[in-house]
């Protein structure tokens, strides 16, 4: 009887491998059990261990999602002892179940101990230079045929452990996939395979990677595929309706204001005299910077996995060298000159914000209180009070929001972690309500399944901290459309490219510079656990390349996210604390509209904006010390800025 089950999955350490000769090798070896073309069980009677065998292909993304609920994974690698550095850059920010290496070298000459060695030795340095861990991965060599029985052994004998933001979740790798009561767009999907991580309940709803969620119909209990004996299935069906609406109904009178009462004065009220505790002789600005016991709790339990994963992806950097190109005579083939000039574009655009950041000339052929009537001046970003329910879109109607989101969380996933209707190790036939008829294309592989917890099948604003690739050089603008891949779901979404991350507000950037750590939001379901999250860029040809990765920090509509503008002038005349500046406007009534609000220079100094002279927007701003003729006047402005509404499963 074997009592051990778990799933591993091949993948190539590049597209140069042939992992047919592998997997007939392995089928070969032991009790192999055929599921499908790229599938089978392997099974050990002698270990009393089975181990399911999956071939994910060569598409990156299904790569991923069949390593994300692995419980081994296997590298195949040949003689050359080459990697993708996209695949291994996106497996380590994704995250590392076991590691297996399996190099094989089935050439017809004879090798030399002497010269085993010394590929040992050669292969070692290129794990350490990948950044893989010799204590958490195994290495296995086949060189003949009758190595394989020994590499059977390394495979099913392993240390589980699975990713973080699974031990919540109850998952499976689907051993057949059957398409029932189909109708002209839906049917009802049977999935069968052994459940992982925390097992499953009919009253959850399932999430399958690259079609969306889905409400259970029922759980039957099946026999294993092993089995000899043919028992009748348990039943488990649901006894609550869970909805899988992803988006709230639309109220057209919510948006009516009412004038606030004595209830809402006294909430106002208290939340300003909420205070902190602090430091005796602490100033208000460097309050602002201190969070409180919870706040501490709640962002101090991601700071070590976030500072690991930025440790990894700044040694990830293997520089490769290249003699030049091969066939330089063809190197103008397939140049595109108005791609090649929407580059350089970006590229100067690039190059100005970071040197002149967020500066723009004050337009001429507009009024300034006409071209920036949005925008509202700040005495300072940090400490300025912003009400987070002012003015919001419409789109932020169709979204859900939670309140004390860390809280809330931490509430839920104590409630989860009682035990569910069918256990971890268990065979069943799940069945899957109104699954689109399209989802056929996938059957012929395997399928992931993953539970949702409690309102993750619910969208909102999510904010992901991200760092970019070193090997990345594209520059990325607000607003652009990318793959984000957070947790269990792959989105096809526009996002909102910031700067500096802070604990309550950031500043938005319209340009993310190649190297910089920055936050992205978007409109993506809610996600519960802690999870990391990948930013995609799609190319012309189809094919993805990296742009950054990092973690999930917050699912907060209410997070303000502001667009700067800053306006800078010329100090034509100084007489120590005053001066008279030109180029900042072009009328007088600019300068009346504008007056309220507080200016600065590079040098450090304030000041108030007295009064106009002329009618050409010359004005006399005072400041708190005496300034240089060589310094310039910025007036900065803020703007609210919020993700586009574009959402879209990829």
């Amino acid at each position: 009887v074997v009592s051990t089950q778990s799933t591993g999955v091949l993948l190539p350490a590049h597209a140069g491998v042939d992992l047919s000769q592998t997997l007939n090798l392995l089928r070969a070896q032991g009790d192999a059990h055929s599921i499908s073309e790229n599938s089978f069980y392997l099974q050990s009677s002698k270990l009393k261990k089975r181990l399911q065998v999956v071939c994910p292909g060569d598409n990156l993304l299904d790569q991923l999602d069949a390593a994300k609920c692995a419980d081994l994974l296997v590298l195949v690698w040949d003689s050359s002892f080459d990697i993708d550095p996209l695949l291994r850059t996106c497996l380590f920010a994704q995250g590392l179940p076991p590691v297996q290496h399996l190099v094989v070298d089935l050439s017809e000459r004879t090798v030399s101990d002497k010269e085993r060695a010394l590929q040992k030795k050669q292969f070692n340095d290129v794990l350490q230079r990948s950044n893989f861990s010799s204590s958490n991965c195994k290495v296995q060599y086949i060189r003949q045929g009758s190595d394989c029985e020994q590499v059977l052994w390394g495979l099913v004998n392993f240390k589980q452990h699975s990713l973080g933001f699974l031990e919540e979740r109850g998952y499976l790798i689907s051993s057949s996939v059957e398409l029932q009561d189909q109708g002209p767009e839906t049917g009802t999907l049977v999935v069968r395979g052994y459940l992982r991580g925390r097992g499953l309940d009919p009253d959850q709803l399932v999430h399958i990677p690259g079609h969306g969620h889905f409400r259970i119909l029922r759980i039957v209990t099946s026999p294993s595929p092993f089995s000899e004996s043919c028992v009748t299935g348990r039943v488990y069906e649901p006894k609550t309706h869970v909805s899988v609406e992803m988006e709230c109904e639309v109220d057209e009178m919510d948006a009516e204001q009412t004038w606030p009462d004595e209830h809402d004065l006294e909430q106002a009220e208290q939340a300003r005299k909420l205070t902190k505790r602090v430091p005796k002789g602490t100033s208000a600005y460097q309050a602002v910077w201190m969070l409180s016991d919870d706040e501490e709790e709640e962002e101090g339990s991601g700071m070590e996995e976030e500072e690991e994963e930025s440790e990894e992806s700044e040694e990830e950097l293997v520089e490769e060298e290249s003699d030049g190109y091969k066939d330089s005579d063809n190197y103008d083939v397939n140049f595109d000159e108005e791609e090649e000039a929407e580059e350089l574009r970006k590229f100067r655009e690039a190059c100005e914000d970071e040197q002149f950041p967020d500066e723009m000339d004050t337009p001429i052929d507009i009024a300034a209180r006409v071209r920036f009537q949005k925008y509202r001046g700040l005495k300072s970003f940090r400490t300025s009070a912003w009400d987070p329910q002012e003015n919001l879109p419409r789109d932020y109607a169709r979204i859900s929001q939670i309140r004390n989101f860390n809280h809330v969380r931490k509430s839920l996933l104590r409630q989860c972690n009682t035990e569910r209707a069918v256990a971890a190790g268990t065979h069943v036939d799940v069945y899957i309500a109104d699954v689109p008829v399209s989802i056929r294309n996938s059957c012929s592989s395997s399928l992931s399944v993953f539970s949702l917890l409690p309102h993750e099948q619910r969208l909102s604003v999510q904010h992901v901290a991200q760092a970019r690739h070193p090997l990345s050089t594209d520059v990325v603008k607000g607003k652009e459309q990318l793959l984000a891949r957070s947790g269990l779901e792959g989105t096809w979404s526009a996002l909102s490219s910031l700067s500096t991350p802070s604990p309550t507000s950031t500043s938005w950037s319209g340009l993310c510079q190649e190297g910089a750590t920055f936050v992205a939001s978007f409109y993506a379901p809610i996600t519960l656990t802690n999870s990391p999250a990948v930013l995609f860029k799609l190319e012309t040809d189809g094919t993805v390349t990296l742009l950054s990765s990092g973690t999930l920090l917050s699912c907060n509509p209410d997070r303000v996210v502001c667009k700067r503008v800053v306006l800078s002038g010329h100090p034509c005349k100084v007489q120590r604390r005053a001066a008279v500046v030109r180029y900042l406007f072009h009328n007088r009534e600019d300068i009346a509209y504008f007056k309220p609000v507080q200016v600065r220079t590079k040098h450090g100094r304030r000041g108030h904006i007295k009064e106009a002279l002329g009618t050409h927007g010359h004005c006399k701003i005072t400041f708190d010390k005496p300034i240089q003729q060589s310094d310039t006047v910025l007036l900065p402005l803020y703007k609210r800025v919020f993700p586009k509404w574009h959402f879209e499963y990829f």
